[in-house]
């Protein structure tokens, strides 16, 4: 008897045949992958991946945006390098739960694709874009790292100088330019990704499981030969690192970063949708001096602790 689903929050699985559907359901926050979401990705891949019957896996999005990357707002929670770290590090544990698991997945892309969300989309098998599909890597403008395996599996797919000049550079870049280099497989008017991308996950599916899953492990062999992704587990330490601006000797402007995230993953936005993303980077601006007032105790407790234990604290 097969396992049930596992329970979801942020996410959908949907289809009950060889073709399941894989949701992200977070649209008033732009699919922005917070932790929890993170790991329900990687708990519904483990899933599919145990279901014989399913043959292939569509990974859409509700909502205006595909995703708007990682939830940067969420790092507020966390007190401890150690906690960040391991929230972070769920991003490469996603990514390689999508990458890994036996059905072949087929992104469907719509609106912006940002940072994270690029990194997921890297992980699917294929890739089906709208014509009005906006791709964007600002981790570099941001002062933080790409992480979660994303230069491995960028250079998979589009080589190193693309990946160079793309995560370099930070510039935005529409489905064309993504299917002239190789990033998306197919091109559809505004709106038919979804409907796309089912119907070729139904064309693959109707082929044999055996060698769609033994064509799929020989290019994946052949794939992390070309760029392993061996080293993204010291990504998070890397990230980390950054947000807490070592350089500066305090925490990077979360305040900041949220703002430029926002904007990088608005396409257009309604009056309604402006307001709305409004109020939502000024609640994170509210956790970001949360962050910072517990920070500053934080540095104050070891101070007291130190010279208690007759350090100098200089």
């Amino acid at each position: 008897m097969e396992p049930p689903p596992p329970p979801l929050e942020t996410l959908r699985l949907e289809g009950d045949g060889p073709v399941a559907r894989l949701v992200l359901a977070r649209g008033p926050k732009r699919n922005a992958m917070s932790p929890r979401m993170l790991e329900e990705l990687a708990a519904a891949a483990a899933w599919l991946d145990g279901r014989d019957a399913v043959r292939t896996v569509v990974v859409a999005a509700e909502g205006p945006a595909f995703c708007g990357g990682f939830d940067l707002g969420a790092m507020a929670a966390y007190d401890t390098a150690a906690a960040a770290r391991a929230a972070t590090d769920l991003g490469r544990r996603m990514a390689e739960a999508v990458a890994t698991m036996r059905p072949v997945s087929v992104a469907a892309i719509e609106g912006a694709c940002v940072g994270g969300g690029v990194v997921l989309a890297a992980a699917c098998d294929l890739r089906v874009a709208a014509g009005d599909a906006r791709f964007s890597i600002p981790e570099v403008d941001l002062g933080i790292p790409l992480a979660w395996g994303g230069i491995p599996r960028l250079v998979r797919e589009i080589g190193p100088a693309r990946t160079r000049d793309l995560v370099m550079t930070c510039r935005a870049f529409d489905a064309a330019e993504a299917a002239s280099i190789g990033l998306v497989q197919r091109v559809v008017p505004a709106g038919a990704a979804m409907e796309a991308a089912g119907a070729l996950a139904a064309e693959l599916a109707a082929k044999s499981g055996l060698v769609l899953a033994q064509t799929k492990a020989q290019v994946a062999a052949a794939a992390s030969a070309l760029a392993p992704t061996d080293a993204a587990a010291l990504d998070a330490d890397l990230l980390v690192s950054a947000l807490q601006d070592v350089e500066r000797g305090r925490p990077k402007n979360l305040s900041s970063l949220l703002d430029e995230v926002a904007a990088r993953a608005a396409l257009k936005p309604s009056a309604q949708e402006a307001e709305r993303l409004r109020l939502e980077v000024s609640s994170l601006r509210s956790e970001a001096t949360r962050l910072r007032d517990r920070l500053r105790v934080a540095e104050e407790e070891v101070d007291r602790a130190r010279r208690a234990a007759g350090h100098d604290v200089r």
